[in-house]
């Protein structure tokens, strides 16, 4: 079982933010020297905890990230390894603690060039830092390229990498290891930035926990800590009333998708679980296990009967239900009855000619799941990286928006955002979101809040993929979510 991380280590910081934890450490007393010495200090401990003794070149650049690379050799020199350090630029435009920092250092100091890094055999890259906000040019671009087949630590960020976005100005190299200080960035979890970290190691520099309080994130690593204390666990004494009933509306012809959605949600602990579909469907529906109930529907009345009971307080829209009027009739309703409403799919393909219609109508209790595809077509013209654009999105549609991809993002109207990082790539197949759709409506027909409940299904679904393991079908995932559970359970210290 992985230990469960504070709600407080999740926090993720933008440059600016992590600039004001900075001003907050030092206004109380701590340093820019001894941040400065604390973060180099920790990337050299870093490398010597992970490998053997050789020749490192350390590559520094004229702002503060170089000035940790300062420090980092001299750790590593007196660790008794072979250092060599480049600068780029001159030593003259070096500012502040990096001019201190350089100081310091009492070896040779030559010009960052690509035959240096050519001699290496480690590269520690400590040219920019996440604040980057210029594409790389000339000699950082030619450093980049001799980097490439080299084993390399980054410090704070691949030089190159914008530590906001995860975007790449220009180039940026590949490193195996990066070690960052205080927090992570969101550029750390955001493609294409988080494939080029390698490993991310956060290490304590001497900044404070409570310097976040002034700061107030609203980003978040999509970890259980996040969310665990909502996790609705249940009652010794509870009825499955008491759990939540969820409806899934299933297509007439795609009927895989809704069963997958079903399933999932009744998994995850929903204590009943309906499916709405043309009677044409209704026998392949009821051909499948016995927990799930059918229900005829060939009219919209049919459904508007169908939702009608409180109890039933989750609709699942948009699985294999085809992206035409009917589909969208049905949104429309489920939404004027204020239920609980997933919408994935062709329930959002549903409105792709009208988005405001949509947006008219949703209501802060609703979970929007689109693919890039889907999200281009519901939020056309939307610029910005992915965090970026599920926080506006969220924001225009008045719900959570959940932004599938290797890095999804989940985004509540409010501004808070949590980015997973716990997906395998076999994810991606056939069916996967339609069970993400069903672990969403399974944890909402169980009281979890939208955005949290949102969070947990994600971060559920990547864990799934990866208990299973490569050669997943969609069929596998639901399976695999009672071993999850149990482990969520003990963490939460439910006892029965």
């Amino acid at each position: 079982m992985i230990a469960l991380m504070p709600v407080s280590d999740l926090a993720l910081l933008t440059c600016a933010e992590m600039a004001r934890a900075d001003r907050a450490a030092i206004d109380g007393g701590i340093s820019g020297h001894d941040l400065m010495e604390a973060a180099g200090a920790a990337v050299a401990r870093e490398v010597v905890a992970r490998y053997e003794r050789c020749a490192v070149v350390v590559l520094c650049g004229p702002g503060n990230n170089g000035g940790d690379g300062f420090v980092t050799a001299r750790h590593l020199r007196g660790a008794g390894w072979n250092v060599q350090v480049g600068l780029l630029g001159g030593r003259d435009a070096l500012r502040g603690d990096a001019a201190a920092m350089a100081a310091r250092w009492d070896g040779a100091i030559s010009a960052a060039e690509p035959s240096l890094v050519e001699r290496a055999d480690l590269v520690v890259d400590a040219l920019f830092g996440a604040g980057l906000s210029r594409p790389l040019e000339g000699g950082a671009l030619d450093l980049v390229a001799a980097m490439d087949g080299k084993r390399v630590v980054s410090v704070d960020v691949p030089s190159g990498v914008s530590g906001d976005s995860g975007a790449v100005l220009g180039s940026a190299p590949r490193a195996d290891l990066t070690v960052t200080f205080f927090r992570r960035k969101p550029g750390h979890l955001l493609y294409p930035g988080r494939g080029l970290c390698g490993e991310t190691v956060v290490a304590a520099i001497g900044i404070p926990a409570s310097v976040l309080d002034a700061i107030g994130p609203s980003n978040w690593v999509n970890e259980r800590g996040l969310w665990l204390d909502l996790f609705p666990l249940p009652a010794v004494d509870g009825h499955k009333f008491d759990r939540g009933h969820a409806v899934v509306v299933g297509g007439a012809v795609l009927t895989g998708a809704a069963r997958l959605a079903a399933r999932a949600a009744a998994r995850v602990g929903a204590g009943l679980v309906t499916i709405a579909a043309d009677p044409r469907a209704v026998p392949l529906y009821a051909a499948g296990p016995a927990s799930l109930m059918v229900r005829p529907m060939s009219t919209l009345a049919d459904f508007v009967a169908a939702i009608d009971d409180p109890r039933r307080n989750v609709v699942l829209l948009g699985p294999g239900n085809g992206a035409d009027a009917a589909c969208a009739a049905r949104v429309r309703a489920a939404l004027a009855a204020r239920k609980s409403c997933i919408l994935d799919a062709d329930a959002l393909s549903a409105f792709a000619g009208d988005p405001p219609d949509l947006f008219s109508r949703l209501h802060p209790d609703c979970v929007l799941t689109p693919h890039e595809g889907e999200f281009a077509r519901l939020f056309p013209g939307m610029q910005g990286d992915r965090l970026a654009r599920a926080r506006q999105a969220a924001g225009r549609a008045n719900a959570v928006v959940l932004l599938k991809g290797p890095d999804t993002v989940v985004a509540e109207p409010g501004g808070r955002a949590a980015i997973n990082a716990n997906a395998p790539p076999w994810l991606a197949t056939a069916g996967a979101g339609d069970v993400l759709a069903g672990l969403i409506a399974g944890l909402r027909a169980q009281g979890m809040p939208v955005f949290e409940a949102a969070c947990a299904a994600v971060s559920l679904h990547g864990a799934a993929a990866a208990r299973f393991g490569p050669g997943l079908v969609a069929d596998d995932l639901p399976e695999q979510i009672p071993a999850l559970l149990a482990d969520l359970y003990a963490l939460a210290g439910f006892r029965w």
